[in-house]
């Protein structure tokens, strides 16, 4: 098969497409041919590190939809020629390449109104930001949230949910990217290079603070978010916990709550990688309704990937970058 090859770790914008083994799956494992892989942060992040998990070459991408080819012996909930999005386990090769395998249970099954492209967009900041607005912070409606940097992937995905589930939403991006994030839904929008993040939320929320914080750009900034929340409120951080210590409170508690969504896969609980589905699932029919939208705002082949990865690197991409596989 064809992919996308990352020889060493920090090699990865000198990645190119040569053959590579087809793998087969196990018993509990289907063997998809990948038709959209999204592009994320993590790829070029983790391309840069590398990871004791990985042997060389090896293949990044965690974005996957595509077409089921091939069946394991134990595999009941999907059948050959079902189309499917999921999010691939960071520790075994990934979604830049024809083929990939993964557990039969992780994957969501598409109907033929959704395409592989925007299917694709959805698994790492999609998912992420459901299972931190969902399963962690547990929003609730009428109440309000500040995201932070609203124009990416997780962000925007983020501010659409919050929106569908009834919060006000505030969120921080740069100026020419406030009509973006408005249109996905966000109520206020602030110039995070121009504005104090923390005076001008609690200038909308007349002083009292947000419910709610995503944090998605790292520690400094989380803990700077921690002035913004009202009593009794939740931060949900990504890219770096905020300072816990000082900031711990009798008089002005808050929640802390760590999201790292590709660890379910080291989770060794079933039940956990089963809930990726669940998550995909609802994702997917938000996306028939109309609900969400899947930020597609570039699309690119397989051997365009490390030039797509040096734009994210950048920081200035808007929504999602997907690389269409044929």
């Amino acid at each position: 098969m064809k992919a996308l090859l990352l020889k060493d770790k920090g090699t990865w914008r000198d990645m190119l497409v040569e053959e590579f083994e087809k793998p087969v799956p196990a018993a509990d494992e289907i063997l998809v041919k990948v038709k959209a892989a999204g592009l994320n942060p993590v790829d070029y992040k983790t391309g840069e590190n590398g990871s004791p998990a990985w042997s060389y070459p090896h293949i990044l991408g965690l974005d996957a939809a595509g077409v089921i080819e091939e069946t394991g012996s134990e595999v009941t909930e999907v059948k050959n020629g079902d189309r499917v999005v999921f999010l691939a386990d960071m520790a075994r090769k990934g979604a830049f390449a024809e083929y990939i395998v993964t557990k039969a249970h992780t994957v969501s099954v598409l109907p033929e109104e959704v395409s592989f492209t925007d299917a694709a967009a959805l698994p790492v900041a999609a998912y992420t930001a459901y299972q931190a607005l969902f399963f962690k912070l547990h929003i609730q409606k009428e109440k309000s949230i500040l995201i932070h940097a609203g124009a990416g992937g997780v962000g925007g995905f983020a501010i659409q949910l919050a929106k569908y589930a009834g919060l006000t939403v505030i969120t921080t991006a740069s100026e020419e990217n406030h009509a973006y994030v408005k249109q996905l839904g966000a109520d206020f929008a602030i110039d995070y290079k121009k504005e104090d993040f923390v005076e001008k939320t609690k200038e909308y929320t007349n002083g009292l603070g947000v419910n709610y914080v995503l944090d998605t750009v790292g520690r400094e900034n989380a803990t700077k978010s921690l002035e913004t929340l009202a009593f009794n409120g939740h931060i949900a951080f990504i890219a770096g916990q905020p300072e816990m210590n000082e900031s711990i409170s009798f008089a002005h508690p808050v929640s802390f709550h760590h999201v790292a969504l590709g660890s379910v896969y080291q989770s060794g609980n079933p039940d956990e990688e089963k809930s990726l589905k669940t998550i995909g699932d609802h994702l997917v029919e938000l996306l028939i309704k109309g609900e969400i939208k899947s930020l597609v705002n570039q699309v690119i082949s397989l051997e365009e990937v490390p030039e797509g990865l040096e734009e994210l690197e950048t920081r200035k991409v808007k929504g999602k970058i997907v690389a269409e596989i044929n």
